[in-house]
């Protein structure tokens, strides 16, 4: 998909460590404090940002993760990191919309973490291939370069998409500025990219300081608003020399104008609107699901009869019976088809004695009460105690089986970033244990690609090729493997981390 794994500069490529984390609350690995994010919530954008960023900014990220939101000195004081280091760190994560910056009552300026943007981190992928399939090369690439920037203006994506499809393009042919800049704009009209925040304009008294921070403001209005830009020029290829026609290279772009002034678009960036993503792909999901599912056109509702009436989607009911569907699945993959009765049978019934579970199911009272122990420990069903009598006593009371889907699905969630995690952890165990390999081989690569442009004998080549040995080339392979293996367990887990999340949203925001 061509993102690959995007990282930071090797400048933030330090030996330093994160501290210990914050102890366990009592609720299921949840912290106390701001946005009472879990352990594995918190592991998860600790491992996104440093593969990504590097160290530094990792630790920088995870601090402010821990914490909820810190001062500058703060930061720097909780880090044990310079200062110079701190605010370098900051400058990445502002820049790729990670970080946000306020003004507290008390004064100074605070930076607080939006952790569910880092999360969004192991989505990427998805969102460059929806753009593929949407838009073509274009459109993927156009996402690409915003979601590897952060923050681009219009001028800037054009150039460096023009460029980069021009470098795969025979000799001779070239991509067109005007044509990026068409793709771009129908990603802006379908409110895929939107315009980022801005200083606003407005008269500034010579004597009062200016504020220790702006404050960004953005205009419905204009916010999926494309300037009008006259973007004249194709794209151009890389060349490996410093000079090109007998001219050094600085003095070529001098003559071009390519630095001499402003791009025309200067102070308009342009970033990634994932909610917009997220709107696809959740209507993606119910269209598959009524498609593959007949019995579900409950999604669809009517309300009012003029006019023969007005039909609408319950987005609601949708999202839960994606959601159900999901448990439904890992209760069979997990415990049985036998448990899966039971399971379904309970979110059919809502609530029911053990021995009304056994009798509906139709399974032996031994083996039906292991199986609702089993799925009661690992939290897929709840049990409901209703009592005859205050005292509670356990024969004057009702004990009821239940599946509580929101809470199921939010146990589920945890355990999809575990997973998530681990599979990190794994890629990165795999990496580390054949670095030199992977090293030789980049090594022979490049070699071979610089010989390759001389001109040089398919007898040499060979020759080079040849420095890896029969036996290191079948390790590469296993590697490759394994790691496109991992790649794509990530990517289905997502999937799922979607579908949780945005049914647990739903539930939330339903009045």
């Amino acid at each position: 998909m061509g993102l690959g794994r995007a990282r930071g500069s090797e400048a933030w490529r330090g030996d330093t460590r994160a501290r210990p984390l914050v102890t366990r609350a009592r609720c299921r690995g949840r912290l106390e404090g701001p946005g009472a994010m879990t352990q594995a919530e918190i592991k998860l954008c600790s491992l996104l940002l440093h593969e990504h960023f590097g160290e530094i900014v990792e630790k920088i990220g995870t601090q402010l993760v821990r914490t909820g939101g810190q001062a500058l000195r703060g930061i720097a004081g909780d880090t044990g990191l310079l200062l110079d280091q701190v605010k370098k760190a900051l400058c990445v994560l502002i820049q790729h919309n990670l970080v946000t910056f306020r003004l507290p009552r008390r004064g100074g300026v605070e930076y607080e973490a939006q952790c569910g943007r880092i999360l969004r981190i192991l989505r990427y992928p998805r969102y460059i291939y929806t753009a593929k399939t949407l838009y073509g090369d274009t459109g993927e690439l156009i996402v690409e370069e915003l979601l590897l920037n952060g923050q681009l203006t219009m001028s800037a994506v054009v150039r460096k998409v023009a460029d980069r499809l021009t470098e795969t393009m025979e000799d001779g042919k070239t991509m067109d500025y005007a044509d990026v800049s068409s793709t771009f704009v129908r990603l802006v009209d379908t409110h895929f990219v939107q315009r980022c925040p801005l200083v606003p304009e407005g008269p500034q008294s010579p004597e009062a300081p200016p504020p220790p921070a702006p404050t960004l403001v953005s205009s419905d209005k204009d916010m999926y608003t494309v300037p009008r830009l006259s973007l004249v020029g194709k794209g151009k290829r890389r060349r490996s020399c410093e000079e090109e026609d007998g001219e050094p290279r600085a003095k070529k772009q001098k003559q071009e104008g390519e630095s001499s002034e402003a791009p025309p678009d200067d102070g308009i960036y342009w970033q990634v609107n994932i909610d917009r993503f997220h709107q696809h792909f959740r209507d993606q999901a119910i269209v598959s699901a009524v498609a593959n599912r007949m019995d579900q056109l409950e999604f669809v509702g009517k309300s009012g009869d003029s006019g023969g009436g007005m039909y609408t989607v319950n987005l609601h009911k949708a999202l839960a019976s994606l959601a159900t569907a999901t448990l439904e699945s890992i209760v069979e993959e997990r415990f049985g088809s036998r448990c899966a009765r039971i399971f379904r049978l309970l979110l059919r019934k809502k609530h029911l004695e053990q021995k009304q579970v056994e009798d509906f199911a139709m399974i032996p009272a031994k083996e039906a009460k292991e199986m609702l122990y089993k799925m009661l420990s690992e939290s897929f069903v709840s049990l409901q105690e209703i009592p005859k009598t205050p005292d509670h006593a356990p024969s004057r009371t009702f004990y009821l089986y239940t599946v509580n889907v929101p809470a199921a699905a939010r146990m589920l969630l945890h355990r999809c970033y575990k997973s998530v995690a681990n599979l990190m952890e794994r890629r990165q165990f795999e990496t580390k244990e054949n670095k030199r390999l992977l090293e030789k081989s980049q090594r022979v690569e490049a070699i071979l690609a610089s010989m390759q442009a001389t001109g040089a004998e398919p007898a040499q080549l060979q020759e080079i090729e040849e420095m890896i040995t029969a036996p290191e080339r079948q390790q590469l392979e296993t590697l490759k493997r394994n790691v496109n293996k991992i790649d794509a367990s990530e990517n289905q887990v997502d999937e799922t981390i979607f579908v949780l999340e945005s049914f647990i949203e739903s539930t939330v925001k339903r009045p």
